[in-house]
């Protein structure tokens, strides 16, 4: 009504209305028409307002299902640190003070942590127990394992979603996050992933223990190989020759040759001196000379027993220095692979990995998640980002069409 009493003002006569609608009318301004609006309706329309649509009323949902529906979630935290005996030349002081030695290499520490995100960790820890962990009835929609029986990816994913491992590049300390609707779940989880690290762990080194002293061991059985045959060629031999030190009874005949050319020497001289004063008919002359001859004859017996042709005593005392040789050749040869078997094996303790607990898992107890006036903050200020956004791209398209 009051715009029409600016159109037609009732205090003028029918000339001056003429005139008045002849002269140009001033333009009404849309803030005193809204102004002139009943109040209701002027709710409705703020109401109606694509601010409130876009950015108040999304914020408003995601704060009635944060603080109404979300189930809360505990975290259970543990660290730890992959550590090897050997010594290394600079320790931070954090290993200084667990009196450890080395570090592990980053790929010894990532095998770690990809085992325990792996579908072998789920597998060790049971999938029956991680479904009914994940599915408890005080979890929330849409935060919980929603099927009942997952496939084994869907149930992994799940999985990956609720742990967290993160190792520090500068200290090596490996940090385990566990997140379940129950602190005691999110505890016991933790506590069983330390665990299965430990028993990675040992049956790391024990594949590289195995795999590195397999070279080692091999060398040890061809050596004691060897000793072997050269120990049963060399008992074969004194069986043949039935003798059981074939270079000591090659030193007693050498000693019995030299016995017997020193008694003919002496023998010889006697007979000499004899038959200066003697006949050789007298009786002692022909028992010196039967003396001296049966001496040389035993000289050359000797002799031909020690190094004579065929079946002699120089020759098998060839042979069984050849074959003492070669045991010890053999011998020599199996002391230096025990030798290399030892170093090798105390090489192999010197790099086994260990986990060193550095912070044990606790029992939470308040919930950390979900991070409520973080969530609708970032919905907030997203929102209003996207609207403001909008709202630039809007009114530049409007200037450009006047």
């Amino acid at each position: 009504m009051a715009s029409e009493a600016r159109l037609h003002p009732p205090f003028l006569s029918p000339f001056r209305r003429e005139e008045a609608w002849a002269q140009p009318q001033a333009e009404v301004d849309d803030d005193e028409l809204a102004s002139d609006e009943p109040p209701r309706r002027r709710g409705w329309r703020s109401l109606l307002h694509p601010f409130v649509w876009v950015v108040v009323l999304p914020t408003l949902l995601t704060a009635a299902f944060e603080y109404l529906v979300a189930a809360d979630q505990y975290e259970s935290s543990a660290q730890f640190i992959v550590r090897t005996p050997q010594p290394t030349e600079s320790l931070n002081s954090l290993g200084q003070m667990l009196g450890v030695a080395g570090n592990a290499t980053n790929s010894d520490v990532h095998s770690v942590d990809a085992y325990l995100l792996s579908h072998d960790a789920v597998d060790a820890l049971g999938r029956p127990r991680l479904i009914t962990i994940f599915r408890r009835p005080e979890a929330d929609p849409a935060t919980r394992l929603w099927f009942a029986d997952p496939q084994p990816e869907t149930l992994h994913k799940y999985y990956r979603g609720q742990v967290d491992i993160l190792t520090a590049t500068d200290t090596g300390i490996t940090t385990l996050s566990v997140r379940s609707f129950r602190p005691e779940d999110a505890k016991a989880l933790a506590s069983d992933l330390l665990k299965l690290g430990e028993r990675r762990v040992n049956l790391l080194n024990q594949r590289m223990f195995d795999a590195g002293l397999a070279s080692a061991t091999r060398q040890v059985r061809e050596a004691e190989t060897l000793v072997e045959a050269a120990q049963n060629e060399l008992t074969a031999f004194r069986q043949t020759r039935r003798d059981v030190s074939p270079d000591q009874t090659g030193l007693a005949q050498i000693q019995l040759v030299t016995t017997l050319q020193q008694q003919t020497a002496q023998a010889r001289a006697q007979l000499e001196s004899m038959a200066a004063v003697l006949p050789p008919s007298a009786p002692q002359y022909s028992a010196t000379a039967r003396r001296l001859a049966a001496l040389e004859r035993q000289v050359g017996t000797a002799k031909a027993r020690l190094a004579g042709p065929g079946d002699s005593l120089a020759g098998g005392l060839g042979e069984y220095e050849g074959l003492q040789m070669r045991q010890q050749l053999a011998a020599k040869q199996f002391e230096a692979a025990q030798a290399g078997f030892q170093s090798a094996r105390e090489q192999l303790l010197k790099q086994q990995l260990f986990i060193v607990p550095v912070v044990e898992p606790n029992l939470p107890g308040k919930a950390l998640h979900p991070k409520r006036l973080s969530i609708i903050a970032i919905v907030l200020f997203g929102l209003m980002f996207a609207y403001a956004i909008g709202w630039l791209i809007l009114a530049g398209v409007r200037e450009h069409a006047e």
